[in-house]
Formats: C-alpha cells, structure tokens, sequence
C-alpha cells in the first residue's frame, strides 16, 4: 500500500468514491466525462502549499483510498498550525479492512512533520458508521459543529 499525493489523473477515481456513498449521491455530479469544475478544484487544491489531497494506492496501482489535509495556520496557540482532515472515502470493495487506519496515520504522522499542534476533523451526523471510526482512532467530539449553506 502506498499513499502519495494526487494527481490529475486520479480525479475520476477519487470523485467516484466520494459519489458513491448516501450523501454523496446526493450532492456529486460523477459522470463520464466529469464536470470540469472538479478539475479545476484539483488544480486549486493542487497549487495551495497548505492542501494535500492524496491517495492510497493498493499492490496493483489502483486507488482504493483518499482524503485531504488542510493545514490551518492561525493566531490563537501561540500562532499554532490546525490540520483538518476532510472527504475521507474508502473504495467501496476495501471498506472494513483497515484501509482507513492506513490513511490516518499516514495524515497524523504528516500533520506532525508540519509542526500541527491538533488534527481535527468533521463528519456528519448521518454517518454513525464514521463518527464511531474517528473515536476508534481517539478522535474525540469535543465541539458542535455548524454550518449555514449560503448557495
């Protein structure tokens, strides 16, 4: 198994998983070709130095994993750095078999190197299956989250 940054050619792949979960059917667009708005978050993430949308590729190539790590500079602790984890999705075939312990230490390990005082994330109250994952890992929920749509 090997994590590595993205690449453009790993679009398809990645919104793929995202699409192919309840809520994502609800909010993605995978088609054949994608959207071209996808490729241009790729290359807006992909050129941010503070963003890392990687991949976790089995023994034969394919991407069966994925996520992105923000890192959060700020002024509250001391100027600290946040790393936010976001859109973690596990091939549909590889759930349930340690992938996504992969993943996250993989990204814990990385927010260390990047000097981040606390890795955080968010999930929604819909996946009881996640939000009993991320404790697993020692994530605890120790603020409520919210959100306004604005568009």
């Amino acid at each position: 198994m090997n994590v590595r940054r993205a690449k453009r050619q790993d679009v398809i792949a990645i919104v793929k998983m995202i699409a192919n979960d309840k809520l994502g059917k609800l909010r993605e667009d995978y088609q054949d070709p994608l959207p071209n708005t996808y490729y241009l978050a790729f290359d807006n993430i992909n050129s941010d130095p503070n963003q890392e949308l990687v991949v976790l590729e089995n023994e034969n190539k394919e991407v069966i994993g994925t996520l992105q790590l923000s890192f959060i500079q700020y002024l509250t602790y001391r100027g600290g750095i946040r790393a936010q984890i976001e859109a973690v999705r596990i091939h549909e075939n590889y759930r349930g078999k340690g992938i996504g312990k992969i993943l996250f230490k993989w990204a814990i390990e990385r927010s260390r190197e990047n000097k981040a005082h606390v890795v955080q994330l968010t999930t929604d109250k819909k996946r009881p299956d996640a939000l009993k994952f991320y404790k697993s890992l020692g994530f605890e929920p120790s603020h409520e989250g919210m959100k306004l749509h604005i568009l």
